[in-house]
């Protein structure tokens, strides 16, 4: 049985461990193509980027207008000398403020300090005067902002014929002409300013003149004081420089300090300006629906145009995913406000608002932008500058005859590429969802029909061998070819061959009673006739022991063959009804004269306790009863005998002092051939079948038996339950 069933739970171990893995390949194959997809996409999104910048870089190719300034065949550019005019979001206000510039303002300003001193009467110090100063443009406006840090400010006084003896500015700068001008910004009272044109040296007071072009402001500060510088864009050239004079004495007003951009003396000492241009801005503008946030550098790495928005630039494939298409159905609704919600909270990660700003938004670097300066197309992944996205880097060279004058910087983010593998997993968890669902329903129906058919089995098997381990029906065999069928076959033939056993011995004692009654009847009556001889006294002693156990003998014979007839008996018994009261009350009479020693207490009803049944087997049943409770009484005990009736039922008990009953020996006990009598009540053959046969007659009567210690541990009680209106256990 053990094999049998090792050998079955085995097959099935097999054929789920089978089943589970074969699901379990399922999502990790849908998540490896997932994968594939997403790096083809990838791998589909950076050829398309390098197409679009390779497209823009070809427009602007052999085009040596667009690169005319003079800062574009510069051999290189120094940072703060050569000055980046910003493209403005907005026209300026004019009123040293600096609220209105954008909100990057100080990371766009450059700092002016030791290194760009031009006189100081004393020696320099680290920050006692520099300033920060940005540049920018709109709608062919130039405007500057500055941030400068003076210990104490002396204004120019009111209506005084000299500008130079107070704080001020000089800027110099080339007009598109290229002719040198120079102007001087003096501070006045409250905020105000003066814009002069110089013609010549300042000691020259008849060679300045006041000018118009130039608008400012300024407005003190905690460390000095902010400005506000406006004037046409058509009167700036390629050239331009600005320089702060600090005066901090009130009486003599002398320049201590000038620190500027370039020397202001001569044109040539200028630094030059980059002006984004609007032409290249146009030709960008023109081919910037591509999805992608487009630069177009110099040669020195200098945003000449841009156009697009990282924040909108998601990609050729953002556009192949909907979400917001309307859907109805219930699987509709269950994915929208169920699994996807689901989806995004455990295992999916939902494309995040992210910040990408360079360093300086005047210079453009990296890796790719080097490739595409030295000739090469180049693209690269990289982090925003917040981390939450990668963004897609292309750059391509801008060629000029042999020359590489400059590269065109494309870039996406993955956005749309992520966003369209959600949805690829998306529809993979449904699609998963949707097998495992089906999986389990499947697995379910058949583990229910498998637990079905191992509970018959089971009940089968429970149903054929009753609880004294008699064959009472058959297991059906099954005829299907699996293992339940393999397990039933076996336990099939298992019942059977243990039925022909449990009928080989049930007979066994009617066999052995018949063939040893002609032996024993041969020497018995061999005994006899040596009885009549004559003997000596030892011989006939010998003979009376033979005697003695023949008797034995015949007696255990009789014994052996009292359970089977009885079991004969019984199929043939005819039930009648009768008063319970009077066969018990008659019987125990009958006992107190033939155990005329052992007292006797006996409880019956006054009531009839009316029973359908065979009169005599029951008398037999207490006859059984009553003998085994005196033969194992303790002297001078008594012995209770009581009936009583509940419902539908009427309960015997027989209740005597003695030993007590082994642990789990009751239920044994009513078994045939089971017996647990001392060598002190061994003085007679007992072959145990005397609570057995007992059990035979109970259980004819469809009632029950149990043997149990007394509840005050000083011997047993036998209790008899039987229905009053029995039915035959033929």
């Amino acid at each position: 049985m053990g094999s049998l069933t090792a050998r079955f739970t085995a097959g099935l171990r097999v054929k789920i461990v089978i089943i589970a893995s074969l699901l379990l390949t399922l999502p990790w194959f849908g998540y490896r193509f997932v994968l594939e997809m997403e790096k083809l996409l990838r791998q589909g999104q950076e050829q398309t980027l390098i197409g679009t910048a390779r497209a823009i870089a070809t427009a602007l190719n052999e085009r040596p207008a667009l690169f005319s300034q003079q800062a574009s065949f510069l051999p290189r550019v120094q940072h703060g000398h050569d000055l980046y005019v910003y493209d403005l979001p907005g026209s300026i206000t004019i009123d040293g403020s600096l609220a209105d510039w954008p909100e990057d303002l100080d990371a766009k300003m450059h700092y002016y300090g030791r290194q760009y001193v031009r006189f100081s009467q004393r020696p320099y110090q680290q920050g006692q005067t520099d300033f920060y100063l940005i540049a920018g443009r709109h709608s062919q406006q130039f405007y500057a902002a500055m941030k400068v840090k003076d210990r104490h400010t002396v204004l120019r006084r009111a209506n005084s014929h000299q500008v130079d003896r107070n704080d001020h500015l000089i800027l110099a700068l080339t007009t598109p002409q290229g002719e040198f001008e120079r102007y001087l910004i003096a501070l006045e009272q409250d905020g105000q300013t003066s814009a002069w044109m110089i013609t010549d040296e300042l000691d020259e007071p008849n060679l300045i003149s006041a000018t118009n072009l130039i608008t400012a402001q300024w407005q003190p500060r905690q460390d000095g004081y902010s400005l506000e510088i406006s004037m046409p864009l058509s009167q700036l050239g390629q050239r331009l420089s600005v320089s702060v004079y600090d005066v901090n004495h009130d009486t003599h007003r002398d320049v201590e300090t000038i620190i500027g951009t370039a020397n202001s003396k001569t044109a040539a000492n200028l630094g030059t300006v980059l002006l984004p241009s609007p032409e290249i801005e146009r030709i960008v503008k023109g081919m910037g629906h591509s999805s992608s946030r487009i630069w177009v550098l110099d040669r020195h790495q200098r945003v000449l145009a841009q156009s697009g928005d990282i924040q909108h630039s998601d990609g050729v494939w953002a556009t192949s995913v909907r979400y917001d298409e309307e859907e109805y159905g219930l699987g509709s609704w269950l994915d929208q406000h169920l699994l996807r919600p689901l989806y995004y909270t455990f295992l999916l990660s939902e494309p995040v608002p992210f910040d990408d700003k360079p360093d300086d938004p005047a210079l453009i670097t990296g890796v790719n932008v080097d490739q595409a300066l030295q000739g090469r197309g180049y693209a690269h992944w990289r982090s925003s500058s917040d981390g939450k996205a990668m963004i897609l880097s292309a750059a391509y060279p801008i060629w000029l005859d042999d020359k590489v004058m400059g590269a065109v910087v494309a870039e996406e983010s993955t956005q749309g590429v992520q966003t369209l593998k959600n949805r690829a997993l998306e529809q993979l968890f449904n699609v998963l969802l949707a097998i495992i669902i089906i999986a389990a329903i499947i697995l379910f129906l058949f583990a229910s029909s498998l637990s079905g058919r191992i509970r018959r089995l089971r009940d089968q098997a429970e149903q054929s061998i009753d609880a004294q381990g008699r064959i009472r029906e058959a297991i059906t065999a099954s005829s299907s070819k699996d293992e339940v069928g393999d397990l039933s076959r076996s336990l099939a033939s298992m019942v059977n061959r243990l039925g022909q056993y449990n009928h080989y011995l049930e007979n066994l004692s009617s066999r052995l009673s018949h063939e040893l009654r002609t032996p024993v009847a041969v020497v018995r009556s061999s005994l006899d006739n040596l009885s009549m001889s004559s003997l000596n006294h030892d011989e006939q002693r010998y003979i009376e022991r033979a005697q003695e156990g023949i008797r034995r003998l015949s007696t255990i014979l009789s014994s052996m063959t009292e359970a089977t007839r009885i079991e004969q008996s019984l199929q043939g018994a005819d039930m009648e009804e009768f008063t319970l009261n009077d066969l018990i009350s008659g019987c125990m009479q009958g006992y107190q004269f033939a155990f005329a020693e052992q007292d006797f207490q006996v409880q019956v009803p006054d009531t009839p306790v009316r029973i359908t049944g065979a009169p005599d087997f029951l008398a037999q049943l207490l006859d059984k009863l009553i003998a085994n409770a005196v033969e194992f009484s303790q002297p001078n005990s008594q012995i209770d005998v009581t009936l009583s009736q509940t419902d539908k039922h009427a309960t015997l008990t027989v209740s005597n002092q003695g030993p007590l009953l082994p642990d789990d020996m009751a239920d044994q006990l009513l078994h045939s051939m089971v017996s647990v009598r001392s060598q002190a009540h061994q003085d007679k053959p007992h072959l145990g079948l005397g609570l057995y046969i007992a059990r035979l007659i109970v259980d004819y009567h469809a009632g029950q038996i149990a043997i149990k210690n007394r509840h005050d541990c000083l011997g047993v009680t036998v209790a008899v339950t039987m229905p009053l209106n029995a039915a035959t256990n033929t």
